[in-house]
């Protein structure tokens, strides 16, 4: 198994102090963890892409470029990137950029999004956003694997034997697919051979299994390997102590901050106690074994192969979360890499030595039409 840590880079009050940092305090917080998740030994760090309040992840290629020029050994992750917001030739220019100064360390996640206010901001509506995701998607992947590209899309001009620079150093790129609550997502990347990564943070497992499942599905009826499917899945919280009571007690400041927060927006909490959120919820809050435990118990659902964490303390000490990061490195994560295993194909190397066959590229839209139910 492997294990990253992301940030969406929200930039809002601590939830338990209640004091806001600078902007440029938080980026530097951001650009921090990614330096620490590589000195711990994380194999990725990842960062979101959002374009509205209390997010500031709109620019993740610049965060993440200047993240690869202070680390040398990390994948560097989108977690997500918006392709359904995006033009996919500038998409395109940025990311193969990034490819080439990280030294070929990108692996995207991409996903339509959700939010409103950034969807108006882009002039994308809930009726088109999946259809755009798919087109961009299909027309990013061909000018990567391309040097000309013709294409007639929906929502951007036309390309007649387009040449778009610079050539990507990996060759191709992985891609993953995010996955929360929609069918679609989960078709796309199975039609296409890419591995999903279940943003399990907000409900209990089984609406996400059942994503999964139908992900397997999927992915056995568009005719490829099953055991090249790939999953990745995500966690709601962390915070491990040497004893699961020291580790509830130092965390049940920052969920009664995090439960404050969702009330005054006028959210409805999913997991309304500290001990909900612990036993049903897909946070890691306990003692070494107990996380192992909870994590062998999601992977009989999921059957997933990589990990992420929180990178950020969200509430703790700066002290406490690095020692509960260091824990989990010396006590958590040798346990899971020896019992669960990785992703079916070398971590190290480029997905150019992917095992299994590359699918061929569809026609723009042809997967729109194909999605269940149009």
């Amino acid at each position: 198994m492997r294990f990253l840590t992301i940030s969406l880079i929200v930039h809002a009050p601590d939830p338990i102090s209640g004091e806001q940092t600078s902007t440029n305090e938080r980026f530097r917080q951001v650009v921090d963890a990614a330096v620490l998740a590589e000195e711990l030994g994380f194999d990725g760090f990842g960062v979101g892409e959002r374009h509205e309040r209390p997010f500031i992840s709109s620019s993740p290629t610049v965060v993440l470029s200047h993240i690869a020029a202070l680390t040398s050994r990390i994948k560097l992750f989108t977690a997500v990137t918006t392709l359904s917001l995006l033009d996919p030739v500038r998409a395109y220019e940025d990311y193969a950029t990034l490819d080439h100064l990280s030294g070929g360390r990108l692996e995207l996640i991409i996903g339509k999004g959700n939010g409103s206010a950034q969807r108006e901001l882009f002039h994308v509506t809930p009726e088109d956003q999946w259809d755009r995701n798919a087109e961009s998607y299909e027309l990013f992947r061909r000018i990567w694997r391309n040097d000309k590209v013709s294409a007639s899309p929906r929502f951007r001009p036309e390309l007649r034997d387009a040449e778009v620079w610079p050539r990507p150093l990996q060759q191709p790129i992985r891609i993953w697919h995010g996955s929360a609550t929609s069918r679609e997502s989960v078709d796309l990347a199975a039609r296409y051979g890419d591995p999903l990564f279940s943003a399990n943070v907000t409900n209990p497992i089984q609406p996400y299994a059942e994503l999964i499942d139908y992900y397997r599905e999927r992915w056995e009826f568009y005719g490829h390997d099953p055991a090249l499917a790939a999953v990745g899945a995500g966690s709601a919280g962390f915070y491990a102590a040497r004893t699961s009571q020291q580790a509830v007690t130092d965390y049940a400041p920052v969920f009664a901050g995090h439960l404050a927060m969702v009330k005054r927006l006028g959210g409805e909490p999913v997991f309304p106690t500290l001990e909900d959120f612990v036993e049903r919820s897909s946070a890691l809050v306990g003692s070494p074994q107990q996380i192992i435990e909870k994590v062998h118990r999601y992977h009989e659902k999921f059957g997933h192969s990589v990990l992420h964490l929180q990178a950020e303390p969200s509430g703790l000490s700066l002290s406490a979360h690095r020692a509960s990061l260091e824990l989990f490195q010396s006590d958590i994560a040798p346990v899971l890499r020896r019992e669960i295993p990785d992703p079916p194909w070398e971590w190290e190397s480029g997905p150019g030595s992917e095992p299994g066959r590359e699918p061929e590229d569809k026609p723009v839209l042809e997967l729109v039409s194909a999605r269940e139910g149009v």
